[in-house]
């Protein structure tokens, strides 16, 4: 079986067996053009890899749990991930380690490598998406070569490609990717040329950075940019970048650093340069037949071609998020000044707004004012949605380049295991829970007590000054748009259900997590000890963020809802019907029109069960918690009041976990799953695989489950 191609014995007919990245660059070798020495490790070495690791099998049940379509950002995180530490956990079998060793490293050059992804399919004139899979540089040695490798195949099964697996044609049966390896051209200055402007196709787009490409490619680094005339070559714009910094190879690394004071005035291109990218865009056109995106670097004043790709647009979809999606990646430095803005901007912000709003007396308003009390409530919950998802999610990549990291360097079992060491930072979740902990745990053990609250009064003052405080802090958190805790009665009837489960403690201890952050920084290399902590630090951050992110913005809409509650307050009497299950435009409505008669909206009808109605296994499909078996009846979430009549022992059914409800978790036995509309009114018997969680654990956390099944519950 041959595994290795040089570029003289690719052919334009060979793009299933090496990539379309691969094709094209022997097509710029064969027309004369300048390119880097290289060599393609073709589709089977894939396919053996797979097939020996039975990797196949796992791609299928990580991509089984559910419909794509339905799947969450969050739950497309969790499937590559868990993929990919099962690709970088597997043995390459000795024919690819055999390949690579008397070939590729005996042929290219001494020195670092560029090791590039070249999947079939991925770069053709129907389906071109730039950095859809992962590329490294600074590669060098065999052992670090085979790494890599593993890690471009990995790629195919990224998050970002299984978004546009229907473009490209990813499947599991057929799914391949071959493998660039080339000599790295570590010239001065590196870049990216558009053959059509994404904003112009009149123009040319040109971006260049000093160093290496790749800090260009993954966002590290901001460019120059030029707009260039397609027809002249003419200049129209240049833009320089608020700072300039250059990738550089570092040993088996690689290093962002500051560009020297003397060349940083200074724009990466002169006009000769401009004009050899320029001519180069012309001539790849020319040779592929339509624009070209093509990467490039400058070495002793020659022009080399690293790749070139065919410029595709997506088609227009309003609804299509996947650009929005992909712009979540960022790189570590890009993270860090994300990070600085949040903390010290942001949430601030948010938090002052918050009180503000709060402090207003709405009883002490008029019907007017409170209409403008409302609508301004409103625009300043829409107003942080918006900074949610502009800055706070993409914030949340810092989990994942912290976990691929320390999945990378310790190699766990477990693919989830950084997430102990991300626990260990304090959550406004956590600290809520622990609180309804406390007080479950004194119901618990004081008969008296229950009995006592069982009846309606605890007749214990200091209780009931708990109880107050702990209305202070979170009564105005809400889900489902209502309030969790701002009625007293729930907040009991809650304890007295909490009380009746047994304790759970804590999985992780301190001395679990110091011993895991141990072993973390004793696996990393000592020249990457800095970055460790940075990413950790990040990491726990992002987590901190992901979780309390929903608790900022639960109370702006607890603000919201304390505001339409005045306004049916008002409204009651006249238009009863009416406000009883008014949302907020109709009690806006009546409000700005009291004589208005407004019809009472009809109720939804309630499912109809046809008799003799079997449910079947994988019937509900979805995320659990992580792995072990257990049944319970099944509760179905979808508001306040299902939460808080949680029962010990049930099975927790929702479409997702929300931070804000999960201080139940310690009383279940659950997964997060997809429950039929026409089963909502019933109630069932679930068996599902799960362990027992503390809330902690459970946080920003999806889990691992492979069968669900669900038994009808006896009818009369």
């Amino acid at each position: 079986m041959k595994l290795v191609y040089g570029l003289d014995e690719i052919t334009d007919t060979d793009g299933d067996r090496v990539g379309g990245k691969a094709v094209a660059l022997a097509a710029l070798h064969r027309g004369g053009r300048a390119v880097p020495p290289t060599l393609c490790l073709a589709t089977e070495a894939y396919d053996l890899f797979v097939e020996q690791a039975s990797l196949r099998s796992v791609i299928q049940q990580e991509l089984g749990r559910k419909s794509f379509a339905e799947m969450r950002w969050e739950e497309i995180w969790d499937a590559a991930l868990r993929i990919r530490n099962r690709f970088i956990r597997a043995p390459i079998p000795e024919e690819i380690v055999w390949a690579v060793k008397s070939l590729v490293l005996t042929e290219l050059p001494q020195g670092f490598l560029a090791v590039r992804s070249s999947a079939p399919g991925e770069d053709s004139q129907a389906t071109s998406f730039a950095g859809l899979h992962d590329s490294f540089v600074g590669v060098q040695g065999l052992t670090a070569t085979l790494e890599a490798i593993r890690k471009v195949w990995a790629s195919l099964w990224t998050d970002r490609a299984l978004l546009y697996r229907r473009e490209l044609g990813i499947d599991v049966e057929s799914s391949t990717m071959a493998v660039i390896l080339q000599g790295l051209v570590e010239g001065p200055v590196s870049g990216i040329a558009f053959g059509a402007h994404p904003n112009d196709p009149e123009l040319v787009a040109v971006e260049a950075v000093y160093g290496l490409n790749q800090g260009l490619v993954d966002g590290t680094i901001e460019p120059d940019r030029w707009s260039l005339d397609r027809r002249t070559g003419r200049l129209v714009e240049h833009v320089a970048p608020s700072e300039r910094r250059r990738l550089v190879a570092r040993g088996r690394h690689t290093e962002v650093e500051s560009v020297s004071a003397e060349q940083e005035p200074i724009a990466p291109l002169n006009d000769s340069g401009l004009q050899q990218v320029f001519e180069a865009v012309r001539v790849t056109e020319e040779l592929f037949g339509g624009p070209q995106d093509v990467e490039w670097t400058l070495d002793q004043g020659r022009l080399v071609l690293l790749q070139s790709r065919p410029i595709t647009t997506m088609a227009e979809d309003s609804g299509d998020k996947r650009a929005w999606y992909l712009s979540l990646s960022r790189s570590l430095h890009s993270l860090l000044a994300l990070r600085d803005r949040v903390e010290n901007e942001l949430l601030p912000a948010i938090e002052h707004e918050a009180a503000k709003i709060a402090s207003r007396d709405l009883a002490a308003l008029d019907t007017a004012a409170l209409v403008e009390e409302i609508e301004q409530r409103r625009r300043a919950h829409d107003h942080w949605v918006e900074v949610y998802s502009r800055d706070f999610i993409p914030l949340a990549h810092g989990i994942r380049l912290f976990g691929q990291f320390y999945n990378d360097v310790v190699r766990p079992a477990d693919p989830y295991e950084f997430m102990t060491l991300l626990a260990a930072t304090p959550l406004l979740s956590v600290h809520r829970n622990r609180e309804l902990s406390r007080l479950g745990a004194r119901v618990r053990e004081d008969s008296g007590l229950r009995t006592r609250l069982q009846a309606g009064d605890s007749g214990d003052a200091a209780f009931e000054q708990d109880i107050e405080e702990f209305v202070r802090q979170f009564g105005e958190v809400a889900f489902a748009s209502e309030k969790c805790f701002g009625d007293r009665a729930r907040l009991i009837r809650f304890l007295l259900n909490l009380a009746a489960a047994p304790a759970v403690t804590e999985s992780a201890s301190e001395t679990d997590i110091e011993e895991l952050t141990e072993a973390f920084f004793s696996a990393v290399d000592s020249d990457r000890q800095t970055l460790a902590r940075q990413l950790l630090e990040l990491g726990r951050a992002s987590y901190r963020l992901r979780d309390d992110d929903n608790i900022h913005l639960a109370r702006f809409e607890a603000l919201v809802l304390n505001a339409v509650e005045e306004g049916r307050t008002r409204l009651r009497g006249n238009h009863s019907e009416v406000v009883r299950s008014a949302d907020l435009e109709r009690v806006l409505q009546v409000l700005r029109h009291p004589n208005l008669v407004v019809e009472p909206r009809q109720a939804a009808a309630e499912p109809v069960l046809e008799r003799g109605f079997r449910a079947l296994p994988r019937q509900l499909v979805g995320q659990p918690a992580g792995p072990g078996v257990a049944t319970g009846e099944a509760r179905v979430i979808e508001n306040v009041d299902d939460l808080l009549r949680f029962q010990a022992g049930e099975v927790l059914v929702c479409d997702a976990v929300d931070p804000n409800m999960t201080f139940v978790v310690p009383m279940a036995t659950w997964g997060s799953l997809r429950w039929p509309e026409t089963d909502a009114a019933s109630t069932r018997r679930c068996l599902c695989l799960r362990p027992r969680l503390s809330s902690a654990d459970c946080s920003g956390r999806l889990g691992r489950l492979l069968t669900v099944w669900v038994l009808p519950a006896p009818r009369a």
